[in-house]
This record gives C-alpha cells, structure tokens and sequence, in this order.
C-alpha cells in the first residue's frame, strides 16, 4: 500500500488521491517598532516574533477518491474551536494552529455534482501558554 498523506491537520488529512494541496505558502511576522528620537532617525526595536501564517491551496475531484465532504469535515474541525497539530509527511511537527477560513470553489459539474472543488485553507498559529 503505498502511503500519500502530504500533511495532517489535527484529524484531517491533506492525501495525493483526496484533498491534495497544490501550493504551501507560510509568512512569518517579526515585531519591530519604531522609536521616535529627538533630533535622529527613528529606530526599531525587537520585541519579539510576531504572527505566523499559514495558507494552503488544493483541489479535490471527488468522484476520483474521497468524495464531497472533505471540506465539511475541514468546517467541523475548524468549528470546534480547538488549535490543531499539523504533521507534515516528514513527520516533523509545526505545532498547533487554528484554522481561520475555509474556501472553495466548485467547477466542472456532471450530473452528480461537481467534477473539481479548489480550496484555501488559512491557519494561523496557535501561541502557546
């Protein structure tokens, strides 16, 4: 059996034959405010990290492999209001992260349905206590 999980979000999995992501992009903040000075330049100061996002893009073909809910099951989650672990397919964890949107649009229609759902996925990360 050949294993294509590409990236699990608590108890999602983002897989190559269900909800595979096409595109990862991650931006990370860093808070350095301004100092007014009499008489200079202003200066920053760090004071720390700022947020980290995360959005994910992909499509699904759910007469291919897993099927209409998947984005429903992405909602519940996020509806829970509980962060969520993300694991890459490494193995390495990324910590928690809160699911901030879910979008989608559905294309390509047969008579049962959509043939071709893209989706965007918005994480932010979870500061820890």
């Amino acid at each position: 059996m050949i294993i294509d999980i590409m990236m699990a979000l608590g108890t999602f999995r983002f897989g190559l034959s269900t909800a595979a992501y096409q595109q990862l992009r991650r931006s990370t903040a860093y808070r350095w405010p301004v100092q007014e000075r009499l008489g200079r330049l202003p200066a920053r100061q760090f004071v720390g990290p700022g947020d980290d996002t995360v959005e994910i893009d992909g499509v699904i073909y759910p007469t291919f492999a897993g099927g209409l809910a998947q984005l429903d099951h992405m909602r519940a989650l996020a509806g829970t209001g509980e962060p969520q672990s993300l694991i890459d397919s490494r193995g390495w964890a990324w910590g928690r992260w809160c699911i901030e949107r879910v979008e989608e649009t559905r294309t390509e229609f047969g008579a049962g349905g959509p043939l071709k759902i893209e989706f965007r996925v918005a994480l932010g990360r979870y500061g820890e206590d």
